[in-house]
């Protein structure tokens, strides 16, 4: 299965990329898909994930506090509403099943490879303009949007997290984000964007944040 259309700049971005397939395609998102993946490493991961959107969402409200445009700020504002409203509650909610408290979600110690990738990501946002924090955080919000496209219907012991990711409400937020940047792009350098040098730094940008979540899923796996 390929991945669902987001965009131009996703497309671009993507198969610039050398490690998109390592990242979607990761064993650990292969033991989602089977169901053979350990809960203790999903739980484990999902502690980690825990803390990485509460990082990811002031990231979110940063693109809102760069955007030119009021369209600009609601689809950041959309985004940042998904990850505080839709997925860290999914994370509760699971985590819940398995005894463990928000309050120990919350004190959750971050591994070196949470730290690295959030860093990154708000660093991104700190020193650059809107387009590098976009490029950063978009391996994140896409990324999953494709493991959930192409999981969608495994069924199992991770449904309700597959669903999540695979469901019209998730997918319709990447297609969104995938316009948010596409129109970014074109506001900010012309549509002819992808052969100014610029182009090959955002692309890097996107890879290195997509690298990054290579680490992460490494740090989870079993």
């Amino acid at each position: 299965m390929t991945d669902p259309d987001y965009g131009r700049a996703f497309a671009i971005w993507r198969d610039a990329a050398p490690q998109w397939q390592a990242y979607t395609h990761h064993p650990f998102v292969e033991g989602l898909r089977t169901g053979q993946l350990p809960r203790a490493a999903f739980l484990r991961y999902l502690a980690q994930d825990y803390v990485f959107l509460i990082h990811f969402s002031r990231a979110w409200a940063l693109v809102a506090a760069k955007a030119d445009t009021l369209a600009e700020m609601q689809a950041a504002a959309a985004t940042l509403h998904a990850l505080t409203h839709v997925e860290m509650p999914l994370h509760i909610r699971i985590c819940a099943q398995a005894g463990i408290t928000p309050d120990a979600l919350e004190s959750t110690e971050e591994v070196a490879a949470n730290l690295a990738y959030t860093r990154y990501v708000l660093e991104a946002g700190y020193s650059g303009d809107i387009l590098d924090l976009l490029a950063a955080l978009a391996p994140c919000v896409l990324g999953y949007g494709a493991i959930g496209a192409r999981l969608a219907g495994s069924g199992g012991r991770y449904a309700d997290w597959i669903e999540t990711y695979g469901g019209q409400d998730y997918q319709q937020l990447c297609h969104d984000v995938g316009a948010l940047i596409d129109t970014a792009l074109e506001r900010r350098l012309g549509p002819g964007w992808a052969d100014l040098p610029r182009a090959a730094t955002l692309a890097a940008r996107f890879a290195t944040a997509t690298r990054l979540e290579v680490g992460f899923w490494d740090m989870a796996a079993p």
